[in-house]
């Protein structure tokens, strides 16, 4: 027994036994204190910082705060680092390190897309951009709220290379809305270019007034204004049914509101005006016979809808002037004022300048024409009037619709004017070359044009300018 127990004391006095050598850890799944499996030694595999951050995107290892996204159905439940965050957004910083810091571990978004929060997210973790049609809208609406701005200006460039007439104005209430000028501006541009397919798209019916306004007010519109009041009627009729109201004529002056004011009903033909917008019922009786009269009788009364022309060209309007004196009194008695023309590239004629009385103040009732010399096709007429204040200053009077002069063709220039003696131009010039910083240079040569002329030359006369686009 004392043997027994001397061996038992020999044991407690030796050094305790140490455990082996560990071995090396292989890379495998073990489950922490989460639900979810996280890998070990996944570090290993991640060869750069790059890498790393990008294993911790949408992932549940070492996070410490989760978002609940969406909601209803579409509500996900997405892990986060607060670090990682804070580091890309000033917003997210303020939420986890400000003074009023969030001590949740859980952040509810609703008014956020799952979709467009996990693009925020592996942008933020990796500088990927991961965007398509169908999440770009929800994803710039995140970058913004959470100020990101690379990543907006991402989206915006998604959506300029992805812009055409079939979504313009659909990107363009967006453009609007999340406060985006250069993309709005480029869906206007289309619009302006594209104006029958952008109004003729399902987007259009959809947009809001204020929108629809931005577009009314645009002289660019490359459209004839009878369609465009088609157009205009049709997104009424959409817009009574969305306010829950049958799409009676009262109903859609009603939503179109100042909308109507800004249709240019005086660009339509009597026709035109006739054969649809006076039957539509939209515009009150005394409208519809003020803009009868506008159309049949001289001069002409003024209208509460604009008249200014609609030019479907961008760019800067520039003004050719052929005479180099101004003297006083040139007759009127119905015949026409009329001088050749012919230039040396493309160019688009919106309108003359002409002088008037050498009375004083007067009104001139006119009839402008842009004739093709050669075939006698008549290019474009308005019947109009302006009114003059006695100088010697000219007076724009406009078309209707541009006029393209094609180059190297000759073309007649005609104003068939009636109002008092006018001044008049002199010292004509044949050739002139008409140049600006933007648009380059535009050669005009001028030349007589015989038989029935009130007579206008080459050396003086009346239509003394050429208002034009390049």
């Amino acid at each position: 027994m004392a043997g027994a127990a001397a061996q038992r004391n020999l044991q407690l006095e030796r050094e305790p036994t140490l455990p082996p050598p560990p071995a090396p850890v292989p890379v495998s799944t073990v489950m922490r204190s989460r639900s979810e499996p996280v890998v070990y030694n996944w570090q290993s595999t991640k060869t750069s910082v790059k890498e790393r951050m990008a294993f911790m995107f949408n992932n549940e290892t070492l996070s410490d705060v989760h978002f609940i996204v969406g909601k209803g159905d579409n509500m996900q439940r997405i892990p986060a680092h607060k670090f990682v965050l804070s580091v890309g957004s000033a917003v997210f910083d303020a939420m986890f390190n400000g003074g009023m810091a969030t001590t949740s571990s859980e952040v509810e978004l609703p008014d956020v897309e799952p979709a467009a929060f996990l693009a925020l997210l592996r942008f933020l973790y990796s500088d990927e951009v991961q965007i398509g049609p169908e999440s770009v809208m929800t994803t710039l609406y995140t970058a913004k709220k959470y100020a990101v701005p690379a990543l907006e200006s991402a989206c915006v460039e998604f959506l300029k290379k992805n812009l055409s007439a079939d979504n313009a104005f659909m990107l363009l209430t967006q453009a609007r809305l999340f406060d985006e000028p250069q993309l709005a501006n480029l869906c206007l541009e289309t619009i302006d270019k594209n104006t029958v397919e952008a109004l003729s798209a399902e987007g259009f019916t959809d947009i809001d007034l204020d929108t629809l306004i931005v577009v009314l007010e645009r002289d660019t519109l490359g459209i004839k204004e009878s369609m465009l009041f088609n157009a205009v009627i049709r997104w009424a009729e959409h817009e009574a049914v969305r306010q829950q109201a049958r799409p009676t004529p009262e109903n859609k002056r009603r939503v179109l509101g100042r909308a109507l004011k800004l249709i240019r009903f005086p660009l339509m033909t009597v026709e035109e005006f006739a054969n649809k917008a006076a039957q539509s019922g939209i515009l009150t009786d005394r409208e519809v016979v003020n803009l009868f009269l506008h159309f049949t009788v001289n001069p002409k009364p003024a209208t509460e809808f604009p008249s200014n022309p609609r030019c479907c060209l961008t760019g800067k309007e520039q003004t050719l002037t052929r005479f180099l004196q101004v003297e006083s009194r040139w007759g009127y008695s119905g015949t026409s004022d009329r001088i050749r023309f012919q230039v040396n590239r493309r160019i688009f004629v919106v309108g003359f300048g002409l002088y008037g009385s050498i009375h004083g103040p007067a009104d001139y009732t006119v009839n402008i024409q842009i004739i093709h010399a050669d075939t006698e096709e008549m290019m474009g007429q308005n019947d109009t009037s302006f009114s003059c204040d006695g100088t010697d200053s000219t007076f724009r009077v406009m078309f209707k619709d541009p006029i393209e002069i094609q180059p190297c063709e000759n073309y007649v220039a005609s104003a068939t004017l009636k109002g008092p003696d006018s001044h008049y131009g002199t010292k004509g010039l044949r050739k002139v070359v008409h140049e600006s910083a933007s648009n380059g240079k535009v050669m005009f040569q001028f030349a007589y044009v015989a038989g029935n002329n009130n007579g206008t030359s080459v050396d003086d006369g009346q239509i003394p300018e050429l208002i034009f686009y390049t």
